[in-house]
């Protein structure tokens, strides 16, 4: 059998389950836990949702050609005899069955593989790592983010026997949880981006998210690599004497260093200087945090020795998923759509972005950042510091915790702040305060619908 190839017997013994119904006994290839991306002959991993019956789920599976389905339900006879032709495989944990069969199948690939985790920027770093070492190899990575102890494995068992190098991400929002992830993944180079504020509400300091998000290296094998952001505070002061740091920054001494930045309206440009040879860097975006992103993807690179000129050509054509630092242009507006996520550090990061744009006036529309806890006041305030700080022309903020970001800049002197409860009450108002030729950021953490705002902006008129 290939390296990709699971037949009944293997996934019985590794998710320790009881054979409903062996079906045609056809070879797996591919596992889904989605009906609306599944593909014919794929596994269907049925997990319970948190309300309602799964079952429904599994017949969609079987009626669009799944090849059977690992779950935890006991399926009803009558549902087993008009699917007989398809396995079905019952577990105690489908969770854990599916982690089985990723850590069984993780240990026939002998390949390089990148482990990434960090406060934020995790799956641009991914991205931007996977354009570099695709110049060279066959590269796997995780489809869209996933990165908790399901979207893990998944990703494993999503690998090819043509893969080279494998990609991939770990998230966490409590102790423990990158520890379970790393094991099943087992790194070969483990990178944090950066240890910020997400979380924090529930890990309760920083202290705990950097030692959640070393957790990583419980995992990493065939005396693996860390590489390190080296300007993150958290990073450059913690103990890590045990493995092969390598490190990246602007400010701090690092191995892979940029200087001479120049920061553009659309892209930010630096020099590196590597083994005696001076490269100049350009990169999509603008902001510290785009340099950043860039040299940890030539870092992964440089190791696993893609040559420079490609690596360079790969970051200089790259382009981002999702609504993550996306500028565009329509009618007489830049807009800079990152309304995917938000914390502190992303939101910091964001304003810098505004800031270093050339613009007539820069607007600010925030929203609320989400799992802080006892922080979050102090943590938007800091936000409203940043407004200031980053010259920031006009502040928009909705939802009940960004007036305290709204509250902040205006203590500090910004006269132009505006408040609004929901999306409906900033959007009936958007008329009164933007006007041509503005340039606009829009960020709130994803559960915010920040996509309501910027489609009412993008299909808009704002005139004088």
């Amino acid at each position: 059998m290939k390296k990709n190839e699971f037949n009944i017997e293997i996934i019985k013994k590794l998710c320790n389950g009881i054979v409903k119904s062996v079906g045609n006994n056809q070879i797996i290839t591919r596992f889904c836990n989605d009906t609306r991306e599944l593909q014919k002959g794929d596994m269907f991993i049925s997990i319970k949702p948190e309300t309602g019956d799964g079952t429904k789920y599994i017949v969609e599976s079987f009626e669009k050609g799944a090849s059977g389905c690992i779950t935890e339900y006991n399926l009803p006879d009558d549902i087993i005899e008009k699917y007989k032709d398809k396995i079905i495989i019952e577990v105690e944990d489908v969770i854990k069955a599916v982690q089985e069969l990723a850590i069984y199948k993780r240990e026939l690939y002998n390949i390089p593989v990148i482990g990434i985790t960090g406060s934020v920027g995790k799956t641009t770093t991914k991205e931007m790592i996977w354009a570099v070492l695709s110049q060279k190899y066959n590269t796997a990575k995780p489809q869209n983010s996933y990165n908790n102890a399901i979207g893990v494995p998944l990703t494993i068992l999503d690998w090819d026997d043509e893969v080279e190098v494998a990609i991939v991400e770990m998230g966490m929002n409590h102790l423990g949880e990158i520890s379970e992830l790393t094991h099943i993944a087992k790194p070969t180079i483990a990178v944090i981006t950066n240890v910020g504020t997400a979380h924090i509400g529930i890990l309760g300091s920083r202290e705990n998210i950097l030692k959640a998000k070393l957790e990583i290296l419980e995992g990493l094998v065939n005396n693996g690599k860390i590489i390190i952001n080296n300007d993150n505070d958290m990073l450059h002061n913690a103990e890590i004497n045990d493995f092969d740091k390598i490190t990246f920054g602007i400010e701090n001494d690092s191995k892979y260093m940029a200087k001479n930045i120049k920061y553009n309206e659309k892209n930010t440009e630096y020099e590196m200087i590597l083994k005696d040879k001076t490269y100049k860097i350009i990169v999509p975006g603008t902001g510290s945090h785009c340099v950043l992103n860039s040299l940890c993807a030539i870092t992964v690179g440089d190791l696993l020795s893609v040559e420079m000129e490609k690596t360079i050509k790969a970051i200089s054509e790259f382009q981002n998923i999702g609504k993550r630092s996306e500028i565009t242009k329509i009618n007489n507006l830049t807009i800079i759509n990152d309304y995917f996520n938000a914390n502190h550090d992303s939101m910091k990061a964001g304003l810098e972005t505004l800031n270093k744009i050339g613009a007539k006036r820069r607007v600010a529309i925030l929203g609320d950042m989400l799992e802080l806890g006892e922080y979050s006041e102090e943590l938007h305030r800091k936000v409203g510091k940043e407004v200031v700080k980053n010259n920031i022309d006009i502040l928009i903020t909705v939802g009940n915790l960004s007036k305290f970001i709204a509250e902040e800049a205006k203590k500090m002197g910004l006269k132009n702040a505006y408040s609004f409860d929901n999306n409906s009450e900033c959007i009936a108002n958007l008329n009164k305060i933007i006007k041509p030729n503005d340039t606009i950021l829009i960020k709130a953490s994803k559960c915010m619908w920040f996509g309501e705002i910027a489609k009412s902006i993008e299909g808009g008129n704002f005139n004088e």
